[in-house]
């Protein structure tokens, strides 16, 4: 069997920034070990599979070792695999995904908008090795969603943070996000962790953003914000929230294409 395969650099202007994720279209779907194995050889932080029906799709996402519930970077490389490759100029689309909805993208020009559900941090009583595991300084904050949300005073603290992936794998959520108030006009700065999910650290992660949004929105007392994930590649998004929903922006380039041969 031969597959089509795109390699798109997301929430970048330019290839070796942002986040690489593999997009695949498929006629119809492959046993789940085998979209796994695919993922696993990609080893990227997410490979999306999709099948067309009409003109929405059926969209899943897997990291190396997992399927995910929800992944920002992959689903905006998939609109530009469609808009730019596979149906030149469309500017909508709808994914049908298994736990998260439907999920809407819209292309504004170069720029591609998700619209992703709002998950809102609660408090939350934190394992006991979350903050030595993540070293660095005492956080302003420790809320919980799908992750932990940890939150600092600084930028600077945000990136000297240099955890123990170990400690952090063992962790019981499904990762680790952490914050602080911006730098040089952004509204607010993050990193983010899933080792115990084959993701040590993720470059851009826009499902992050789902909780981050809603929170800095509440803090700040506005609603359209901007953004950088302050990882080694980076990556801006344009931020804004709208009910319980919000709205991710970001542009795509892409870096390869191919055939995967199973």
């Amino acid at each position: 069997m031969r597959l089509p395969i795109y390699q798109v650099d997301a929430f970048a202007d330019a290839v070796f920034a942002g986040n690489p994720a593999a997009v695949v279209p498929l006629e119809a779907w492959l046993p789940d070990a085998t979209l796994l194995a695919i993922a696993a050889e990609n080893n990227l932080s997410e490979t999306a599979f999709f099948v067309r029906g009409g003109d929405d799709c059926e969209l899943r996402w897997f990291t190396p070792a997992v399927e995910v519930d929800l992944c920002g970077h992959a689903t905006l490389a998939t609109a530009f695999v469609i808009s730019t490759i596979l149906e030149p100029g469309r500017e909508r689309f709808a994914f049908a995904t298994r736990q998260a909805g439907t999920l809407t993208v819209t292309r504004e020009g170069k720029r591609f908008v998700l619209d992703f559900p709002a998950r809102p941090p609660a408090a939350v009583d934190p394992h006991p090795n979350l903050l030595p595991a993540l070293g660095g300084p005492k956080p302003v904050a420790v809320l919980g969603g799908r992750d932990y949300l940890v939150v600092y005073d600084d930028a600077a603290a945000v990136r000297e943070l240099k955890p123990d992936m170990t400690r952090l794998a063992a962790l019981d959520r499904f990762a680790v996000s952490v914050t602080a108030p911006g730098e040089g006009g952004l509204d607010f700065v993050s990193r983010f962790f899933a080792p115990g999910k084959g993701v040590p650290e993720d470059s851009v992660t826009g499902s992050a953003h789902c909780t981050l949004i809603p929170y800095w929105a509440q803090r700040l007392g506005k609603t359209t914000l901007s953004a950088r994930q302050v990882s080694a590649r980076g990556g801006n998004l344009a931020c804004e929230l709208v009910g319980d929903r919000v709205k991710i922006g970001g542009t795509a380039v892409l870096y390869l294409e191919g055939v995967i041969h199973v």
